[in-house]
């Protein structure tokens, strides 16, 4: 026994150092590799971003020399908060050539018909513009938790308003935890903002597939969400 100790003793230091190796690779791929990793384009597909506030002052041209062809901007939250981003980035990233779509984060505190009224009196109307998406999501949220059927009446409330006055359908992003307690997909017809994180949806119904948090883009500092579309316009 003594021997089989002091063999290990020997060989504590090899295996030490190839922990720190594996450690060392997951870190190079950590903060390299999946920041700067973007997924294959498919015939017909194109990259974009969604930005708020959190990416501070942006440098569209920047942006759209790195191969970005589109991007989402939140415009509003609530019934009454206006990203302070939103009109800066609205009007840079359309003079840099970007197709431009508003998203709205949705509270679970205020009615849908008020938070609907806040997106339409903030967003620009263009027909040439992207559709309209609705971010669904509990985190982030208020702490009411409304029952179900109240909610789905708040969220079809600002749909309609909303799809009445610019004409198209809304995209809806919807997070695993919205989904868990307030179940809207496959039960929705609506263009679908799909996330799954560097690997490809398992289904192909979603029009915008968010593949990455983390991501580094040209013309803003630090991370940022990047995106694969599906052409221009969303299936009818």
């Amino acid at each position: 026994m003594a021997r089989g100790d002091g063999g290990s003793r020997r060989h504590w230091p090899w295996a030490l150092g190839a922990v720190v190796g594996v450690l060392g690779a997951v870190a190079v791929a950590w903060f390299w590799y999946l920041p700067n990793h973007r997924s294959d384009l498919r015939p017909g597909e194109r990259y974009g971003i969604d930005v708020s506030r959190h990416q501070e002052h942006i440098d569209w041209e920047r942006v759209a020399d790195d191969d970005i062809d589109f991007a989402y901007i939140k415009a509003t939250e609530g019934g009454d908060l206006v990203d302070v981003r939103f009109a800066a980035n609205w009007q840079e990233a359309g003079r840099a050539g970007l197709d431009r779509g508003a998203y709205h984060f949705f509270t679970l505190c205020r009615p849908g018909a008020e938070q609907a009224a806040n997106f339409l009196a903030t967003v620009p109307r263009h027909e040439a513009e992207l559709p309209p998406a609705l971010d669904l999501e509990i985190a982030g949220n208020c702490s009411a938790r409304p029952e179900p059927e109240a909610v789905a009446a708040e969220v079809e409330a600002f749909l309609d308003a909303v799809e009445r006055a610019t004409g198209q359908r809304t995209v809806l992003y919807i997070g695993d935890d919205w989904q868990e307690r307030y179940p809207v997909a496959g039960r929705d017809d609506r263009p679908r903002w799909a996330r799954r994180m560097h690997r490809r949806p398992i289904t192909d119904d979603w029009w915008v597939w968010q593949f990455s948090g983390t991501s580094r883009v040209d013309g803003i500092a630090g991370h940022t969400d990047l995106n694969i579309m599906k052409g221009d316009r969303p299936p009818t």
